[in-house]
């Protein structure tokens, strides 16, 4: 388990953790998400001991690390551009810890065939770097921190230099090898899918401070202020307020109005300034007036995508964006109006000094 209290760092004026407080639990695949700049490649470096805090500790399993060298910590790190020795082949360059650890040359081979067969590249062995392809290499990065038997597994941005197919193979690849090895991992990204497809939990960063921790569907679902909405996906942004509370909130929005239910939001009372977030894909359209609550929009573009159309609706002074799956081609004509289908329970309501 890796504990994280109360760690700061600043880099002369610039503060790029405040007051960081996490924990990982043991043989989670957590994530740190957020922008460049937000502060999590900077945090996942103290981790693995390469930068040391101005305050906080750092603990593996109780015990404070803070501020051990690197190569005493057993922490294998995956860097963005793999650091691999072009001059080696695969196998040489999956042994290299071990023989920096002087170990027997049988226990060498032993475990070097072990995770090549791991990571599926036991066929490639004596193949040199530049002989391989970019997802390969990048097996290999995964290879080399995984045959010192690692505590923990640090990642930084491993999948940016792959193609999108690529990224998608290896999210699954990343997951069954920490799922088989029960490793610890911390993985630092700012891809909001790869984070949400793969990871445990996500904390989610910015200005060096961590806006939410959470399981990928609850972040998603339940964001606790616009940032982090934004960050993590799409979304309709709007103010109102709340004219009613008894059981229900009745927020009132200018020419429109929304009711959800009122112990969702305990923060929001009559009077109120509040913020709403409703996601694109969580609004119907329809033809004919559906059941429940409903708007009028009519349709100002559609942007096809294949598994997705991407619709723009005007809605009195509000333009929504409304996401439809599995799209039949010229189904919503522009210049339409149609019924905006919406659930209580897919609102997402903040007070205003969140928005």
């Amino acid at each position: 388990m890796i504990a994280i209290e109360n760690l700061s760092k600043a880099f002369g004026d610039f503060l790029a953790l405040d007051r960081i407080g996490l924990t990982v639990a043991t043989g989670e695949l957590f994530f740190l998400l957020g922008p460049s700049g937000c502060g999590k490649t900077t945090l996942l470096r103290h981790i693995a001991g390469f930068y040391q805090p101005d305050e906080g500790q750092i603990l593996f399993d109780g015990k404070d690390v803070t501020r051990l060298a690197p190569h005493l910590r057993n922490t294998g790190m995956v860097f963005q551009n793999y650091a691999l020795w072009p001059h080696l082949t695969v196998e040489k360059n999956v042994a290299f810890g071990l023989e920096e650890r002087r170990l027997p040359r049988s226990e060498i081979d032993r475990r070097v065939a072990e995770v090549l067969t791991v990571v599926r590249l036991k066929e490639l062995a004596g193949r040199k770097i530049h002989e391989i392809s970019g997802g390969q290499q990048q097996r290999v990065a995964l290879a080399r921190a995984l045959v010192v038997r690692p505590a923990c597994l640090l990642m930084d941005e491993p999948l940016s230099n792959l193609d999108s197919k690529l990224r998608l193979e290896m999210r699954e690849e990343i997951r069954r090898i920490c799922r088989e090895f029960q490793l610890t991992s911390i993985y630092v990204t700012h891809d909001q899918q790869e984070a949400l497809s793969i990871g445990d939990r996500i904390a989610v960063l910015n200005a060096g401070k961590v806006l939410q921790v959470g399981a990928p569907g609850e972040i998603y679902r339940h964001p606790r202020n616009r940032f982090v909405a934004e960050f993590i996906g799409e979304g309709n942004f709007l103010t109102g307020q709340v004219a009613v509370r008894n059981g229900l909130l009745e927020i009132d929005l200018g020419r429109r109005s929304l009711v959800v239910a009122a112990s969702q939001h305990p923060g929001a009372d009559a009077g109120s300034m509040v913020s709403l977030c409703l996601r694109p894909e969580a609004i119907r359209i329809a033809e004919i007036q559906p059941p429940g609550q409903f708007w009028r929009g009519r349709l100002v573009q559609t942007t096809y995508l294949g598994q997705i159309a991407q619709h723009l609706f005007r809605c009195d002074e509000d333009l929504l964006k409304v996401t439809e799956f599995n799209p039949r081609s010229a189904r919503f004509r522009p210049g339409e109006e149609y019924f905006l289908g919406i659930e209580a329970e897919d609102v997402t309501i903040w007070a205003s000094k969140d928005a």
